[in-house]
């Protein structure tokens, strides 16, 4: 199963309706999606607006990959249950936050072994492609202890590498 969540605060449509597309095509896998206050409504795949906590971790924990807008919370939550995970960042122009943060968070993130990035829509095919026939879908190995976790996610909000109007 593949689990789509695009996080509680805001819609985020364009990621949900990529992902419909994409299962559009790639009828074999089973597609479940946390889709917010969407208005977009999946014709492909199953969902559901909001997730119990205990409900959300079932699907974490059943899934064979994760995608996700481009939050901390969703891309730890992959990490600490080692599944790979897609991640598309908000964009700010789009109405989909209030700034460009998740673009910083896929740079830093792209790095690792385990997290596959779709710059746009246009992207979420290829990338949630690349993610399913990845050989190596184990964590990172400079992230498997939470201690390790917790100093990367440090070393990244202590970096520099936030957009210039985020750090004025």
């Amino acid at each position: 199963m593949i689990f789509v969540t695009v996080g509680t605060q805001l819609p985020f449509d364009r990621l949900v309706r990529a992902v419909d597309k994409w299962a559009s095509k790639a009828a074999k896998f089973d597609v479940f999606a946390q889709t917010g206050e969407s208005k977009y409504a999946p014709s492909t795949i199953s969902s559901s607006n909001y997730l119990g906590v205990n409900e959300f971790d079932r699907k974490v924990g059943s899934a064979e990959l994760l995608i996700s807008h481009a939050g901390m919370g969703s891309i730890i939550t992959a990490m600490e249950m080692s599944k790979p995970i897609v991640i598309m960042p908000r964009e700010a122009k789009f109405g989909e936050h209030r700034n460009d943060h998740q673009l910083a968070t896929v740079n830093k993130f792209r790095k690792l072994s385990n997290v596959f990035v779709a710059e746009s829509e246009g992207h979420l095919a290829e990338a949630i492609d690349a993610a399913l026939s990845a050989n190596d879908i184990t964590v990172a190995s400079e992230l498997t202890s939470r201690q390790a976790l917790i100093s990367s996610i440090s070393s990244f909000i202590g970096s520099n590498e936030m957009p210039a109007r985020l750090s004025a």
